[in-house]
């Protein structure tokens, strides 16, 4: 299965992929194809990007990723150090309804499936709760040949369609998939350049360079493909990383640390923005996942 940028293509003589990798990191450009994907995150940490939404994922984490839907699982940054001590391991499975599977869902059967994806387009994350028993029929198919590939596939998909109302869209229904494989390019490029900035103090002429556009068209091409200024954005990565590290261990009362290593240089600001972003304040998502692990 070769991946370029916003294609992947799929073997003729395969109409379900199923995949398994261990690397030093994600896939680290924005892409998306005609394929809906299944990903369990055996090992590994970072931030989701999927289409106009960003998701912290950690290992156990199972996303189903909608066909079509720009995404990129960015590993977190100690991922891209030359000592070699982090990896991360994935498995995932690919399929297309509308392709070689297209006799298949077209059966009356499989009406209550085609009904579950239209209405969940762009995916989700599976609950907690549900993950252990999708993971264990994603592995039964993974390790499958020959016709038990298709009997397992339909027990997976069986499984994902049970989630029915307990699952949360990995980004609006209002984001359009209408983006062209330069267009995603361009994306990749500036996404990357804040995921690996964002800890700096970088202006918005910094990411319009590296786009190679000027202030006033990057901010224009960024909010129509996005749906975020370049400030929303950046302070939802910043965010994102700051919540990771509140949760890792770090002491409440060296929030103001958090802050800064996040990339904020005001512990008022961050505040605010953490508040606006979470719905509550550092101290109290320190509180309530303590609650929650406990």
């Amino acid at each position: 299965m070769k991946v370029l940028p916003f294609t992947i293509f799929v073997p003729d003589d395969k109409s379900v992929i199923s995949e398994q990798v261990e690397l030093p990191y994600f896939y680290q450009y924005l892409h998306r194809h005609d394929e809906w994907q299944i990903t369990y995150v055996e090992k590994g940490e970072g931030t989701l990007i999927a289409g106009n939404e960003m998701h912290t994922f950690r290992s156990g984490d199972v996303f189903v990723i909608g066909a079509k839907l720009p995404h990129l699982f960015k590993s977190n940054p100690e991922y891209f150090t030359d000592n070699g001590s982090k990896s991360i391991k994935a498995c995932s499975i690919y399929f297309n309804p509308k392709g070689a599977l297209g006799a298949l869902f077209s059966l009356p059967e499989m009406k209550k499936a085609n009904s579950f994806l239209a209405k969940n387009k762009h995916g989700f994350k599976v609950p907690d709760l549900y993950s252990k028993a999708i993971v264990e029929k994603l592995f039964n198919l993974h390790h499958s040949s020959n016709i038990d590939v298709l009997f397992n596939f339909l027990k997976l998909i069986n499984g994902i369609q049970e989630l029915n109302e307990d699952v949360e869209p990995l980004c609006s229904d209002m984001y359009s998939l209408n983006v062209t494989e330069n267009e995603g390019i361009r994306l990749s490029r500036i996404i990357n350049f804040i995921t690996e900035n964002y800890n700096n103090q970088i202006s918005l002429e910094d990411v319009a360079n590296a786009a190679f556009m000027t202030p006033q068209a990057f901010c224009r091409y960024f909010k129509k493909h996005t749906g975020h200024t370049f400030i929303s954005f950046l302070n939802e990565v910043r965010i994102n990383d700051a919540c990771k590290s509140l949760i890792s261990g770090e002491k409440a009362d060296c929030i103001s640390l958090v802050a800064y290593k996040a990339g904020f240089n005001s512990i008022t600001n961050f505040n605010r923005v953490f508040k606006s972003i979470i719905g509550q304040s550092p101290r109290q998502y320190i509180g309530s996942y303590a609650n929650l692990a406990g």
